[in-house]
């Protein structure tokens, strides 16, 4: 049966949009040492880790991030990660992470058990920083938790901008879209007899210090390690290209806003950049939609960013940093309401 899930999501890399992502028999160093880890561990390179390929460290970042906190074994288990990714993504109206994620979920048999982490989970997503509740888990759990949470508010935001609303081909009968995603789900699994070690991962990009504000993290040296190494690479290739004014007006709009979404109409993005050259403002717009408002991101805004850096690798880059840096600081947010209390995660 992985054979077959193998060749249609081989096929699925084709629904990407906006760059072209690097085929598995053309992947090359970095890349195809990720893509080869995540066909042991997750079964397939799925199109939302693929998309990363034409930027090779972001695409490590990627994956770290999702394996150290959704696929590695520890103290929550999987299905309760299941419960808090597909929870965030209905949060951030990601319809494709969803249908994978509700998917996935089902497989495992722990749609009953975890609802309370569930409702939690969306509810921080979408409350203000002064309205968080306290979560059904203990500090010792927090690292899995809040990992799983924080990776799919990034995931969220890549995939709302390179992937159509479902992972299953619009031209798919509807009495078949159910069938083909439980056999998918079911093959998002390591090899047979292979266990997800954490932190086997980390050696894909240097060690870093971990980012204010996910101090919850420390008490898991690879979740810890993930969330260090993939936010500073990705803030180190943004560096090298992403003017400082935009950078700076980004994270100066997250502190601001504090998890509210900007809207309805797109006046406010007019508004913020208004200070900028006009050459950085394609760079600046893209970045603000992604990081604050993916839904209201259209053909033209890529087109416009796509005029000044037309390289595919830019564009992963820029996205990748705006989604991360917006995915640290509602991290940083849900953090703050972490106390130690009896687990209802497990």
């Amino acid at each position: 049966m992985r054979p077959l899930v193998r060749i249609l999501l081989k096929g699925s890399l084709q629904q990407i949009r906006h760059i072209t992502a690097v085929r598995h028999d053309a992947a090359r160093g970095p890349v195809a040492e990720v893509y080869a880890q995540a066909r042991r561990e997750f079964g397939v390179v799925a199109p939302p880790l693929a998309l990363h390929s034409p930027a090779p460290e972001t695409l490590a970042a990627a994956w770290l991030l999702l394996r150290e906190t959704l696929l590695a074994e520890g103290r929550v288990g999987r299905a309760a990660k299941e419960a808090v990714a597909t929870a965030v993504s209905q949060a951030n109206d990601c319809p494709y992470c969803v249908e994978v994620h509700e998917a996935t979920l089902a497989t495992l048999g722990g749609t009953g058990g975890h609802g309370p982490l569930a409702d939690w989970a969306h509810g921080v997503s979408t409350s203000p920083a002064g309205e968080q509740t306290p979560p059904p888990f203990d500090a010792q759990d927090a690292p899995e938790i809040l990992g799983t949470a924080v990776t799919f508010h990034y995931l969220n935001r890549m995939v709302r901008l390179f992937l159509p609303d479902s992972p299953v081909p619009a031209n798919a009968p509807a009495v078949g879209r159910g069938p083909v995603m439980r056999m998918v789900a079911r093959a998002l699994r390591p090899d047979r007899g292979r266990t997800v070690v954490p932190g086997a991962s980390l050696g894909l990009l240097p060690a870093a210090p971990l980012p204010a504000g996910l101090d919850w993290a420390k008490t898991n040296p690879a979740v810890a390690g993930a969330l260090s190494r993939a936010v500073a690479s990705v803030d180190a290739a943004a560096e090298r290209w992403i003017p400082d004014a935009v950078r700076d007006l980004l994270h100066a709009e997250l502190a601001v806003r504090d998890g509210a979404v900007p809207g309805p109409s797109r006046a406010w993005l007019t508004e913020t950049t208004a200070g900028l050259p006009k050459g950085q403002l394609p760079t600046a717009r893209l970045a603000l939609l992604i990081a604050l408002n993916p839904h209201q991101i259209t053909d033209a805004d890529i087109d416009a960013f796509r005029t000044v850096h037309p390289g595919d690798r830019e564009l992963v880059e820029l996205a990748s940093w705006a989604a991360l840096s917006a995915a640290v600081r509602t991290g940083a947010r849900l953090g703050g309401a972490v106390r130690p209390t009896s687990s209802a995660a497990r």
